[in-house]
């Protein structure tokens, strides 16, 4: 997440917290759910805490040298997640093995070489020119002298949910399970440095904004705040309900239905002294009056340290977090109408 220079207040809170065992669902019925049912569990349920444990271990590895925007590391963590989608027939929206999207210099800052998104896409089988975008951040703020800031949670995290819910979903393709709308997995670089591939993406889309259904963001859900130290099922969702309502809904029943995490909705106050609404990549989408949901676990102790790596991460609940955001990303791919903007 790009830091943000404000003095960092926080409180003594009291939470309430529904528990559930990962991958399990409730007797919960929803009116508002159309499509996503005890059968999409099965492709919810390859996405494993080992598999996201793997990934992690690598892309927040010193071999990849922090992922500073431009640098060496960067390159080898694009590489590395240009090849994981060519491994699993996962295809580029770009035609063929071009799995980038080139970004050069002066559409980031002087000092910044050139970088480059990294984006796969499942194209749908009914509405293939609506877009629901899933995003993270995969670089990070590099090194200082012997000292590697790996951004384990910030955000290799996100990165690695990506990863495995383009396998879910390419699982489900696959079998004639969907999605009917198509999905862009869009991982972002230069996020630490101010949003720069979000913005890049958005001012250069590869698919028209107006046929863009909603941006799900993903950036740090691998560790728990010291707010939720003793209630750790939780997430924080920001912005779900600035634009849509009909997309707030629907993530609150999925929850209910599926993973029965506490819905922090703290940072969403839009008095909130950290202004986390505009400051990770969906910021760019919502200025572009597209649906998001920004998913989020709070700041930690070792946020923008070389202390911040993957041996601190709860993987089961990163996993559970990464399950939510598939689930509510296959209800908005699979139901009957797209979802409605309906506030400014």
């Amino acid at each position: 997440m790009k830091k943000y220079f404000y003095t960092f207040i926080t409180g003594i809170s009291i939470i309430l917290s529904n528990c559930g065992s990962n991958g399990a669902h409730s007797t919960y019925k929803s009116e508002i759910i159309e499509v996503t049912t005890e059968k999409t569990t099965k492709f919810a349920n390859t996405i494993l805490p080992s598999q996201l444990k793997e990934h992690l271990y690598i892309i927040a590895s010193d071999e990849f040298e922090g992922r500073n925007t431009g640098e060496p590391g960067q390159k080898k963590a694009a590489e590395y997640l240009k090849n994981f989608y060519i491994a699993n027939n996962i295809a580029s929206p770009l035609g063929g093995n071009d799995y980038y999207q080139d970004i050069p210099t002066e559409a980031l800052k002087s000092n910044l070489k050139p970088s480059e998104n990294v984006v796969a896409f499942i194209e749908g089988s009914e509405f293939p020119k609506e877009i629901i975008v899933i995003s993270a951040h995969y670089d990070h703020i590099g090194k200082n002298g012997v000292d590697i800031y790996n951004g384990a949670d910030d955000d290799g995290s996100g990165t690695v949910a990506l990863m495995e819910m383009a396998q879910a979903f390419k699982k489900a393709s696959t079998e004639g399970g969907g999605p009917k709308r198509s999905i862009l997995f869009l991982h972002v670089t230069g996020e630490e440095k101010g949003l720069l591939g979000s913005n890049y993406y958005v001012t250069h889309p590869i698919f028209p904004l107006t046929n863009t259904v909603a941006n799900l963001n993903i950036d740090m859900i691998g560790r728990v705040d010291d707010a939720h130290e003793n209630n750790p099922d939780f997430i924080y969702l920001i912005g779900s309900d600035k634009l849509s309502s009909e997309l707030h809904k629907i993530s609150e029943e999925i929850n209910k239905m599926f993973t029965n995490l506490f819905l922090d909705y703290t940072y969403n106050d839009e008095n909130d002294p950290n202004r986390f609404y505009y400051r990770s990549d969906h910021y760019n989408f919502a200025k572009n009056n597209i649906p998001v949901i920004f998913y989020f676990n709070g700041t930690h102790q070792d946020y923008h340290k070389s202390t911040d790596t993957p041996d601190k991460i709860n993987y089961e609940l990163l996993a559970k977090r990464t399950q939510l955001v598939f689930y509510t990303a296959w209800e908005i791919a699979n139901r009957e109408f797209k979802i409605i903007v309906d506030k400014n």
